[in-house]
């Protein structure tokens, strides 16, 4: 039954996990809501579920979850009381090593009571096994997984900024207030002074946490490839050269996770693809040595993976591995380069944004009569030519420019035309 429930849990959509932890561990552990910090899930590394522990109107943040991490360090658990959205509960604390930053499950109780361990460990299990799946995720992203993540990460930074706008904005206008010498009851006004130096420096934390969770420093990351590479090639007896990046090359950069793991995942493909895919054993074959670097440049990340084999890797190899698929949602490009006798170089270029998202035809909101009126103005014709052109009454053509402007969100007849030049209708 606890295999099962885990099974359940890890084959849950994104958007469903937790509503599939809560059930799975709440026979054993009663509780009402629950909190998840993880490192990583670069889409959302916080996420909640279940009622909010104060009612209505309260809510666990990023700021207070955190603030319980020291509680388990590494791998284990703790229970207790703690303070989570200014309401003080009954938590179990699940924490799991199995990422760098540590991954954190609170679960707020419905009761003080202990829970024995022989409850405890089959939930730490799972807790552990899901942690390791989303890691599992997040090293080899796949691209229906990537595409998501990029799409929600985009949104909650957007509105993460916005937020921190609004509540910084609000916030430095009550502290200009407040601050004015003017006013009386200097008691009540040193009070809310310090609440409102309080809330910014709050609101500041809380955004450094969420940008530590969701982005990585370059240098770190290639070493941490870089690792990966040398037990992998040891092994074989294949040496690896690596360009590590300097301060000149991006080092000290911090980027997005999406295009961290991105750039990883297909870098690993490579190596793979030039040891195994060109007519030699799993020994690395007539691979004696693979070059692996990477530069950071202003909107991009470029890698390069070059080895001194027979130069007969064919782009297919590096197809099998899902490394075009894996770039595609970044809207990253890939090149091979073979040169019989020479060797093989891979060229992976991951952009440091979104892709560019297409602009939007804005004819489609035109029906057909609509189009082909457009199309006469577009070649300067006025109503009275329309009319006889189409067979249709001046007034009826009236009546369509007018819906073409007010559809199109123009003011006049050149502007039409121009979007119908632009767009192709003539």
């Amino acid at each position: 039954m606890e295999l099962m429930a885990a099974v359940d849990v890890i084959r849950a959509p994104l958007v469903e996990t937790m509503s599939r932890l809560s059930a799975a561990l709440a026979e054993g552990i009663p509780h009402r809501a629950l909190a998840d910090l993880s490192g990583n899930c670069s889409y959302a590394p916080f996420k909640t579920d279940g009622a909010s522990p104060g009612g209505p109107g309260t809510a666990i943040t990023t700021a207070d979850v955190a603030a319980l991490r020291h509680l388990v360090p590494g791998r284990g658990s703790w229970q207790g009381r703690a303070s989570l959205a200014g309401t003080d509960v009954p938590v179990l604390i699940l924490s799991s090593d199995i990422t760098e930053e540590g991954a954190l499950l609170v679960l707020v109780r419905t009761e003080d009571t202990p829970i024995p361990d022989e409850r405890l460990e089959p939930a730490q299990a799972l807790w552990d096994l899901l942690t390791a799946h989303r890691e599992g995720m997040r090293s080899e992203p796949m691209p229906g997984t990537l595409g998501a993540s990029r799409a929600a990460a985009a949104a909650r930074a957007l509105a993460l900024a916005e937020l921190g706008d609004a509540h910084g904005a609000a916030l430095a206008v009550l502290l200009g207030v407040l601050r004015d010498r003017g006013l009386d009851d200097t008691h009540a006004r040193t009070r809310a002074v310090d609440l409102a130096v309080t809330a910014l420096a709050d609101l500041r934390s809380q955004a450094e946490l969420d940008q530590a969770l969701v982005e990585e420093r370059v240098g770190d990351a290639f070493e941490e490839l870089a690792e990966s590479l040398r037990r992998m090639l040891r092994a074989r007896g294949v040496r690896l050269d690596l360009g590590t990046p300097g301060a000149e090359e991006g080092a000290d950069r911090v980027l997005s996770a999406d295009v961290i793991n991105t750039a990883r995942a297909v870098v690993r493909s490579a190596v793979h693809a030039c040891l195994e895919d060109q007519g030699h054993g799993l020994d690395g074959g007539q691979v004696h040595r693979i070059h692996v670097g990477w530069k950071v440049g202003a909107d991009e990340l470029r890698a390069t993976v070059r080895d001194d084999g027979p130069g007969t890797l064919p782009r297919s190899a590096l197809d099998a591995r899902h490394a075009g698929e894996r770039l595609a949602p970044l809207g990253g490009r890939l090149e091979v380069d073979a040169v019989p006798g020479w060797g093989t170089t891979v060229t992976i270029e991951v952009p440091l944004g979104p892709p560019d998202t297409p602009r939007q035809d804005p004819l489609t909101v035109l029906g057909a009569r609509e189009l082909e009126v457009l199309g006469q103005l577009a070649r300067g014709r006025r109503n009275r030519h329309i009319a006889q052109e189409l067979h249709i009454s001046e007034s009826t053509v009236k009546f369509h420019v007018a819906k073409i402007l007010d559809k199109l969100g123009v003011s006049s007849r050149g502007e039409a035309a121009a979007l119908a030049h632009e767009w192709g209708v003539s």
